[in-house]
């Protein structure tokens, strides 16, 4: 089940610890990888790595800095030159954050965050749906987070983004289901990544404490979510948000 063989899939954000294991487990189904994100030596490095356990011939990279607009509307493009074969798979995954209380947050913490966390992954579903619309085939998935259906406490701009992004999926499954294209999101939980490491110890203990599993997740909790809503067997998912946060929010 959930195999992807030959299907070429662009993750954005993959050089993060999220991004890699996504890239990692749709490899290990047999998709043809297009790993994105800022740095290029560290995708080369993640590419070495999952290539190292076979199929290196499946992994490709291509660097893209998806706060400029001009770079987003590319990407699709750039990704099918470099596999060499149509989009089937997009994973909207890069973000980042810009933390602090509103009454703090400057126009550029708000502009940054929605620029890269919603309007690019926008303009990436719009250039990737072009294709698959025509070729009557194709999976979107977005990486949101359960803030962005609770909200958090100095994150108004990356809740905002990432409610948005839920809102954006729902919307374009309905344009696009009947062309046999899905689009669904997964909403991760406090997962232990470079993002959360710089949250001081005691926030979170508190943390913590607020998850019925007592405990944070892992980038390879996250990872099989994706997989499945990839794959075949998810062919009638569609609009759907997936909540992966070892019941933090029961929504």
């Amino acid at each position: 089940m959930f195999r992807l063989d030959g299907k070429v899939a662009l993750v954005t954000g993959a050089s993060g610890g999220i991004g890699r294991e996504i890239a990692r487990a749709l490899h290990a189904q047999g998709a043809v990888v297009v790993l994105s994100g800022t740095r290029q030596a560290v995708l080369e490095e993640v590419a070495a790595s999952i290539g190292a356990e076979g199929g290196a011939d499946r992994l490709h990279v291509c660097p893209a800095d998806l706060s400029d607009a001009a770079a987003a509307d590319a990407l699709v493009a750039s990704a099918e030159e470099k596999a060499g074969a149509p989009l089937a798979i997009l994973v909207n995954n890069a973000g980042l954050t810009r933390d602090t209380l509103a009454i703090r947050m400057k126009d550029e913490d708000w502009n940054r965050v929605l620029d890269v966390d919603l309007a690019a992954p926008f303009r990436l579903c719009r250039a990737a749906l072009k294709g698959m619309l025509r070729r009557r085939a194709g999976r979107i998935v977005n990486i949101a987070s359960v803030v962005g259906v609770t909200g958090n406490a100095g994150q108004a701009n990356y809740a905002a983004a990432k409610a948005g992004m839920i809102g954006m999926g729902k919307s374009l499954a309905q344009e696009a289901g009947s062309r046999g294209v899905t689009v669904n999101t997964v909403a991760p939980g406090f997962v232990q990544t470079a993002m959360t490491d710089v949250l001081p110890d005691a926030h979170k203990e508190k943390l913590v404490g607020s998850i019925p599993l007592g405990r944070m997740g892992q980038a390879s909790d996250i990872a099989p979510a994706v997989v499945y809503l990839a794959s075949d067997e998810a062919g009638w998912v569609t609009g759907a948000t997936i909540h992966v946060n070892g019941g933090m929010a029961m929504v």
